[in-house]
């Protein structure tokens, strides 16, 4: 599946959705698939950008990545920033920490996740609590706010 179909997938996939601020949940994957883009990433990095939440958010299934026309790269990749529900977050990112690629698209993620234009639009509460997460995150993935 070449990158242009992933991202049309991706699109449909979460077609709907709408981020924290209320914004085309879209906007976010093409964000991160720009920023992993930024930071070096190959193509098959930037797949796993565009559809690294789909399997989290339910909007493809599991089974559906395991069948799919897809490098085992960006399968793996995939997997590897997929939270599990009760997982703790240190055991999150020791999987991305041993997935190659895995912690560049995640870089990517939360940089766009923590964007303070993006943070500023939340109700205060709301945007300390996902700050904290955010910066716990890069510490146990060993990430600057600057990656």
């Amino acid at each position: 599946m070449g990158l242009a179909e992933v991202e049309a997938l991706a699109r449909a996939a979460h077609a709907g959705q709408t981020d924290k601020a209320g914004r085309p949940y879209a906007e976010h994957l093409r964000a991160v698939a720009e920023g992993v883009r930024a930071r070096g990433g190959d193509d098959e990095l930037v797949a796993a950008a565009w559809l690294h939440d789909a399997v989290e958010d339910g909007a493809l299934s599991e089974d559906w990545l395991r069948t799919a026309d897809l490098d085992r790269r960006t399968k793996d990749v995939v997997r590897a920033v997929t939270k599990r529900p009760g997982e703790a977050p240190q055991e999150y990112a020791r999987r991305i920490l041993a997935t190659p690629g895995a912690r560049l698209v995640k870089a990517a993620d939360l940089a766009h996740n923590a964007d303070p234009d993006r943070l500023a639009v939340l109700d205060e509460a709301t945007a300390r609590r996902l700050e904290r997460k955010y910066s716990a995150m890069r510490q146990y993935l060993g990430l600057t706010p600057d990656d």
